[in-house]
């Protein structure tokens, strides 16, 4: 179980991660931008905490920036919610160094999961489905 869960993320996709730590009894850190200073999901945090100008680049995807939060929080875990560095396996990476649990897949798993193809447990390739038709 956790202590404490930075949540890595905005909006309603914060909103629901901070709903479910709150009803499992675990303290919570929701992150903001400036852009996002004073949003609803922000009142269902345990803890807050500014991390950058309103472009994602300088805030949400700025890892050295979640990385210090993850620590000045003492957080032993990050959710990452979906988009930003959730697909990112050198943020999940660094995240697993510092010794906090990232919740979602491993770094292998996202590396497996962004490559062209992934392999059946024998070892053979399978291809991927494209999500969209190449333009």
């Amino acid at each position: 179980m956790f202590g404490k869960v930075v949540v890595a993320n905005r909006g309603a996709v914060a909103a629901r991660v901070l709903r479910a730590l709150y009803e499992m009894g675990i303290k919570s850190v929701a992150v903001y931008s400036e852009a996002d200073y004073g949003a609803p999901y922000l009142d269902m945090a345990s803890e807050t905490y500014a991390i950058g100008a309103s472009p994602a680049a300088d805030s949400y995807l700025n890892q050295d920036t979640l990385l210090a939060v993850l620590k000045k929080a003492n957080a032993d875990g990050v959710h990452p919610g979906y988009g930003f560095l959730s697909e990112n396996a050198g943020f999940a990476q660094r995240v697993t160094d510092a010794g906090v649990c990232f919740i979602g897949p491993s770094p292998k798993w996202i590396e497996a999961d962004v490559g062209a193809e992934v392999s059946d447990p024998h070892g053979r390739a399978i291809p991927r489905e494209p999500s969209q038709p190449d333009a």
